[in-house]
C-alpha cells in the first residue's frame, strides 16, 4: 500500500497522509487524561487502543519517563501600524528583562501584515506597548524592538499578548487556552509552542505512575518555529533544523544514565525531548549541558538512548513525523497513522496521542 523510493534518493513526498480536516482537534478535551492512546509495538507493527488515563497500565518500575518543562510564553502580539493595517508577530525570543532597562527588548519575531514591513515601521500593540521595525529579512523574519510606556515590558506582555496556537487551530487562543496549552510540568519559560504529548499528564496519572515505581525525569527544550518549519527539499535529508535553546542537568543525566545502566527502558514524552537525550549521548552516556540543540533525527538515525515514546499525531511531511518514523519505521508509522484516521482519533496539539512501545 506504501510504496518508498528510499533506495533511490530518500523523498519527503514518501511521508504523506491524508487527513479529514474534521479530525483536526480544535478544543482541549474536558480533562487531559481522556485522550484516546494508540499503543503500537514497533517490532511487531501490532496496534492497541486505550485511553491516556491507562497509561501506568503499560507501563512498570523498569521504566523511566523523560519529559520536557518548558513553558509557553504569550508570544503573539497583535497591532497596528500608523496607517491602520494590521500586524500580528510572533515573538521567537522570550523578552526577558533588559538588564537596567526592564521596559525595553529586542529581538526576533515572525510578522503578518497585509504590506511588506519596512525598517523604522513604528508598530502600536496597545496603549502601554510600542514597537519599531529594525531589520527585514526576505524569509519573513524581522527584528523587532519592544518599549513599555509604563510598566515593565514582562508584565504588559503578560496581558497584551496572546497563547500561540498552531495555524491548524482555526480559532483565536481564549481563557481556557492559557492553561490548557500548556503541561503541567511547564516550569521553565522560554517556548514559542507547547511540546503536546505533555498536556496529557494529570496529578492522578503522576501518583499511579508513582505508586508503580515509575521515575520521572525532566530537561528543558523551549520549542521554536524551527521544530514546525515545513520541508522543502525533496530529499529531507538536506533539511535544516533551526537550533532551539536546551537544558539538561547534571542530575537529570545521572538518572537517565543510572537508570540505563539498571536496564530500564528511558520512555521520551514528546519528540522534544528525544532530540535532546539523543543530541547529548556521548562517551556511551548521557551527558548534561545547556545551549542549542539542532538535531534533525530521520530515518537512518540510530537512537541510542530512547526505547519508547509517547507522541501526538503530527503533520503529514513534517520533521516531527519523519522523527517518529525513524523510531518505529516508515510503513509502520503510517499503516499506524491510517487506523487512527479510520477510527476517528483527533490529531495534532490539542488531539490523541500514541504509545510507541
Amino acid at each position: 500500500m506504501y510504496m518508498c523510493n528510499e533506495e533511490m534518493m530518500p523523498s519527503i513526498k514518501d511521508y504523506d497522509y491524508r487527513l479529514p480536516a474534521d479530525l483536526i482537534a480544535q478544543e482541549p478535551l474536558p480533562e487531559r487524561d481522556q485522550a484516546r492512546m494508540l499503543v503500537l509495538e514497533r517490532s511487531t507493527g501490532a496496534i492497541g487502543h486505550s485511553r491516556f488515563a491507562h497509561l501506568p497500565q503499560w507501563l512498570s518500575r523498569q521504566d523511566v519517563l523523560v519529559v520536557n518543562n518548558t513553558r509557553v510564553f504569550p508570544a503573539r502580539l497583535r497591532g497596528r501600524k500608523p496607517t491602520g493595517g494590521r500586524v500580528e508577530a510572533l515573538l521567537l525570543q522570550l523578552p526577558a528583562a533588559n538588564g537596567s532597562h526592564p521596559r525595553t527588548w529586542s529581538g526576533r519575531a515572525l510578522c503578518r501584515a497585509a504590506k511588506p514591513l519596512k525598517i523604522g515601521q513604528r508598530i502600536d500593540f496597545g496603549a502601554e506597548l510600542q514597537g519599531e521595525i529594525t531589520a527585514v529579512d526576505p524569509a519573513g523574519e524581522i527584528g523587532l524592538q519592544l518599549e513599555s510606556t509604563g510598566r515593565d515590558l514582562a508584565q504588559v506582555l503578560a496581558e497584551v499578548g496572546d497563547m500561540p496556537l498552531p495555524p491548524y487551530i482555526r480559532r483565536p487562543a481564549g481563557k481556557n487556552d492559557v492553561q490548557r496549552y500548556q503541561t503541567i510540568f511547564a516550569n521553565a519559560t522560554g517556548a514559542v509552542a507547547a511540546p503536546t504529548a505533555g498536556l496529557h499528564f494529570t496529578p492522578a496519572v503522576l501518583r499511579e505512575l508513582a505508586d508503580k515505581g515509575v521515575e520521572v525525569i525532566s530537561l528543558t527544550l523551549h520549542v521554536g518555529p524551527g521544530t514546525f518549519q515545513p520541508v522543502r527539499t525533496e530529499d529531507y535529508t538536506r533539511h535544516r533544523l533551526a537550533p532551539e535553546y536546551f537544558s539538561l542537568t547534571p542530575e537529570s543525566a545521572s538518572a537517565i544514565n543510572r537508570a540505563r545502566a539498571a536496564g530500564k527502558k528511558i520512555v521520551a514524552v514528546g519528540t522534544t525531548s528525544v532530540r535532546v537525550l539523543e543530541a547529548q549521548y556521548h562517551n556511551r552516556e548521557v551527558q548534561p549541558g545547556e545551549g542549542y540543540c539542532g538535531l534533525f533525527i530521520h530515518p537512518g538515525h540510530r537512537f541510542r538512548v530512547v526505547d519508547r515514546l509517547i507522541t501526538n499525531f503530527h503533520l503529514p511531511q513534517s520533521t516531527l513525523l519523519l522523527l517518529v518514523s525513524a523510531l518505529a519505521g516508515r510503513e509502520v508509522i503510517l499503516r499506524a497513522y491510517q487506523t487512527a484516521i479510520e477510527a476517528g482519533y483527533r490529531f495534532y496539539s490539542y488531539g490523541d496521542c500514541m504509545l510507541i512501545l
